[in-house]
């Protein structure tokens, strides 16, 4: 059978103590390496402005959850996964009962949540916590126009783009800024 990728289900919080568990029983032997090929805790990249510096930090997009990369056999998938299901904090594999044989998500799924957690090259996505809404008033904090101030004429949220409407030599000029160049007021 060809790789494919599992949604393990844990408790909240155990997750980077699962993937250390699963890496060393790969690295043990107790769980054979052809089969389980890869282990990933889904995260991303949370962007936060507070006082006109910016703060990066990782965040699990799947809270409870741990993507396995497995070639499952079709004779003794048993042993396999009943070892990985033994393993403190573990529920099971999402969407199947433990007698079983695991379901994989599809490859759309998969390429999405790697995407979406900067494994695959391409776009990552990077999450602004800020929110704006039309009418906050604003301080721009990066670009040619730092230190005006203005207000939020429309959010593009999807984009991480905002229309601000400045001041300039006064005129009310409408400038498209990112949501990392702006902070409220």
């Amino acid at each position: 059978m060809a790789k494919s990728w599992y949604i393990l289900h844990t408790y909240n919080g155990y997750e980077a103590k699962i993937e250390r568990t699963l890496r060393k029983l790969i690295e043990t032997g107790d769980i054979d390496s052809s089969v389980v090929t890869d282990v990933k805790i889904p995260m991303e990249e949370v962007v936060e402005v507070r006082n006109g510096k910016k703060h990066v930090r990782s965040n699990k997009f799947l809270p409870g959850y741990i993507m396995l990369e497995m070639d499952l056999p079709q004779l003794g998938w048993k042993n396999t996964c009943s070892a990985i299901r033994r393993i403190q904090g573990v529920t099971g594999f999402v969407g199947t009962n433990p007698s079983e044989r695991p379901r994989p998500i599809t490859n759309d799924e998969a390429k999405n949540l790697l995407q979406q957690s900067g494994e695959i090259k391409g776009e990552k996505t990077v999450r602004v916590k800020q929110q704006f809404d039309v009418g906050d008033r604003v301080k721009i904090t990066d670009g040619p126009f730092a230190t005006f101030s203005g207000t939020v004429e429309e959010v593009q949220a999807e984009k991480n783009k905002l229309r601000v409407n400045v001041q300039v030599f006064g005129r009310a000029t409408p400038v498209e800024m990112d949501l990392l160049q702006v902070e409220k007021i």
